[in-house]
């Protein structure tokens, strides 16, 4: 584990100015009438800056698809039926989250409340009305419509809705029907492996598809591979059933927090983070390697889990404060949904890089992350990687100006799927190559890398990551600052040999 500097050392990484700043700023805007706001501007991403950045146009745009609101309360079963009361595990109104990320610089986010005991209905009657307002109200992020959902057997995952006219009902059909807690009385049949397949296929047979993203998957391990509530084998089962529907896990989940007041990051009391992200994926030749080594298309992203703020006594940086999800899309809900579900993702905490490219080609052609390149016989010699990284040129919301220590080539075999459900190793994955500062070179705002993979004779995947940090391998948080730990990832490119 990492040598913990205490809540002293932790608590003065972040400044007084930065803190009176954004306790501040949450105060007011809860506490203000939405509409007597006036929000501040979000910036534009610098990759969206550089390539034009118009809505109508694709460019890496970033969201949080794991945002509580006030709506994340609290029931009383006393009452039939049960009697919601608002605020109890989280406390913003919709629209002081969106006004947030604006404030952050990110262009989508979702509001994703627990669920509970008849809690379909609440999200139908009274936190829907309020997500159209708070569109109407922060028009510049596109908000997107779901929960957090209760699992059957798993912790939660995201839940997310396409937009359409019917949101409000098609979430309320799945939520009523398979959210293991929102039967009253409470149905113990729906707690089960079973049921969570069920819905996966429901799902995956609408008209409109929705996504489905595990949150915080090794909260509750207890060890280096000793999973807890959710396992390898529950993963690959439901992506066999809905393969364009449930489609990855949190990297680096929310509650980032935590050790500026001295708690875990993450919330991961029993076994910790590692860079701030979950072990499934920091662990090179881990469970993310595993499924991505059997060629299953299974995303990362990262969020804030935003419930309240650490400056108001709670774990949580605001959305986009610290963490982002980049996604390569319009601004647009249909395309953003798309980038998601098909992997064009990177992922990054405390802003270390505000653009990151990866491109891997042959000699007809390239793929970018969340693409596949396929070699033909004569093309299996040399495969070219380009990685670009936009350094940030400001500072981050703690007034830091992160460098760039090191960034990591990472390759490994795609097998195809075994017969060990539980498998969560792939050997054959290993870091290629490491590159320093004078490794990389500058082209415009942007430092390029260049490698060449030779005699390429098996179906592989390709992905980077990068810190700010000396260590070779993530290594086990403390209560070291979140801000002098930072690291970014990439989703990977697929190449198929033929």
């Amino acid at each position: 584990m990492k040598n913990s500097a205490g809540r002293q050392n932790a608590s003065s990484a972040v400044s007084r100015r930065q803190l009176v700043k954004y306790a501040g700023v949450g105060a007011t805007f809860v506490a203000a009438s939405p509409l007597a706001v006036a929000a501040p501007a979000a910036a534009a991403s610098g990759e969206e800056r550089g390539r034009g950045g118009g809505s109508h146009r694709r460019a890496w745009r970033a969201g949080d698809h794991h945002v509580h609101s006030e709506y994340s309360g609290e029931f009383d079963t006393s009452t039939t039926p049960p009697t919601f009361h608002k605020g109890a595990d989280a406390v913003y109104p919709i629209v002081t989250n969106a006004i947030m990320a604006k404030h952050f610089g990110l262009s989508w986010a979702m509001c994703t409340d627990h669920g509970g005991p008849t809690h379909s209905k609440v999200n139908l009657e009274l936190a829907y009305p309020d997500l159209l307002r708070s569109r109407a109200l922060v028009p510049e992020v596109l908000q997107f419509w779901g929960m957090e959902f209760d699992a059957p057997a798993l912790d939660h995952h995201t839940l997310m809705i396409p937009h359409h006219s019917d949101e409000a009902r098609q979430l309320f059909e799945l939520e009523s029907r398979f959210a293991k807690y929102d039967a009253f009385p409470t149905d113990p049949g729906r707690n089960t492996e079973a049921k969570m397949v069920e819905f996966l296929k429901t799902a995956k047979d609408m008209r409109h598809k929705p996504l489905v993203i595990a949150h915080h998957a090794s909260r509750s391990a207890t060890g280096l591979g000793v999973w807890g509530q959710d396992t390898p084998r529950e993963f690959r089962n439901g992506n066999n059933a809905a393969p364009d529907v449930y489609v990855g896990f949190e990297g680096a989940p929310g509650h980032q927090a935590g050790p500026l007041l001295g708690r875990a990051r993450g919330g991961y009391g029993s076994h910790p983070t590692y860079g701030g992200f979950d072990q499934m994926t920091a662990r090179v030749g881990g469970l993310w390697d595993a499924l991505l080594g059997e060629g299953r298309r299974w995303w990362i992203t990262a969020t804030s889990d935003s419930h309240v703020h650490w400056t108001r006594g709670g774990s949580d940086f605001w959305p986009g404060e610290y963490s982002k999800t980049h996604v390569y899309a319009r601004q647009d809900y249909a395309d953003i949904m798309d980038g998601l579900r098909n992997g064009r993702i990177w992922v990054g905490t405390g802003d270390l890089v505000t653009g990151l490219d990866l491109t891997v080609s042959g000699r007809h052609g390239g793929a970018a992350m969340g693409e596949t390149l396929v070699l033909g016989h004569r093309d299996r010699d040399r495969v070219d990687i380009e990685i670009r990284f936009r350094p940030q040129r400001g500072e981050n919301a703690n007034g830091d100006r992160p460098q760039v220590r090191r960034v990591d080539l990472i390759v490994g075999q795609v097998t195809g799927p075994g017969s060990d459900l539980d498998a969560d190793t792939n050997p054959t994955t290993k870091v290629v190559a490491r590159f320093g500062p004078g490794d990389w070179h500058r082209r415009g705002h942007e430092q390029v890398i260049r490698h060449t993979l030779r005699d390429v004779g098996s179906d592989l995947y390709v992905r980077v990551r990068g810190t700010s940090t000396d260590e070779a391998e993530p290594l086990a948080d403390g209560l070291e600052s979140p801000w002098d730990d930072l690291w970014f990832y990439s989703n990977p490119v697929f190449v198929e040999v033929r």
